[in-house]
């Protein structure tokens, strides 16, 4: 049986992947590479761009995360928080657009939500090189419980995972109680094994392959974490503030 579970997976990560707001134009530079790397060049979703950066307009109402090597020399991951539109507060989330036909409202109704107090976790993309398993690169994001590699070859079980507990400190930061997310069913089942409580709010839809609308408590997040999921929230925790303090210094 491997000892891997046994490790613990904050200080995993850190050893390995660095995890912060994409707060400056580059590292947001980052983030449009990684999609375009993932989106365009490997799956095939988005048109490949002289430029190689994949953006959309809901990215000037978002925030983004990164991850890197611990290093800083290679690209990892990304995601992003779109907010409410400071300008049309009312404007819809894109879940709202994608699902507007599935949403079962009986859970929630985005629309009478306070729209400062919601937010969606998108435009999640795992570079190729740091996925798990052979045949896995054709998916966006996946989970496992391998190995972390190596130096040269640094892996985590848990990347997409980091990725989205770095998504919810940035919401819980920004005020935000509801996070909203198109889940691919087998990530929402690993997750839930974590602990993380995502809710199905509706039917499926076809958007890239077949995709829930759910939601995840912000305040809620961390209680239900297995134990040894926990480190690593506390060590995501560390990173994203110190990337905030680092911006205002």
């Amino acid at each position: 049986m491997s000892d891997t579970p046994r490790l613990n997976l904050g200080d995993g990560y850190k050893q390995y992947f660095e995890i912060a707001p994409a707060l400056d134009t580059a590292r947001i530079n980052d983030v449009f590479f990684i999609r375009h790397d993932v989106y365009a060049r490997e799956l095939g979703f988005e048109p490949v761009r002289e430029d190689q950066r994949e953006t959309d307009k809901y990215d000037y109402r978002s925030q983004h995360c990164l991850v890197r090597s611990a290093d800083g020399t290679r690209l990892a991951g990304c995601a992003r928080l779109v907010l409410a539109d400071p300008a049309d507060p009312d404007a819809p989330l894109p879940f709202e657009v994608t699902c507007k036909n599935t949403l079962d409202r009986s859970i929630i109704d985005p629309a009478l939500q306070p729209r400062g107090r919601i937010a969606e976790v998108s435009r999640l993309a795992v570079m190729s090189e740091f996925r798990r398993r052979k045949g896995e690169q054709q998916n966006e994001a996946t989970i496992s419980d391998q190995d972390f590699g190596d130096q040269k070859q640094p892996r985590f079980p848990y990347l997409p995972v980091s990725l989205y507990m770095g998504a919810v400190l940035m919401a819980k930061r920004q005020g935000i109680e509801t996070l909203f997310t198109l889940t691919e069913p087998r990530l929402a089942e690993h997750f839930a094994k974590l602990g993380v409580n995502i809710i199905p709010i509706g039917g499926p839809v076809e958007h890239r392959g077949q995709r829930v609308p759910s939601m995840l408590l912000v305040n809620e997040v961390y209680q239900g974490l297995r134990l040894m999921i926990r480190p690593l929230w506390h060590t995501i925790n560390e990173q994203i503030d110190a990337g905030y303090a680092k911006s205002a210094a």
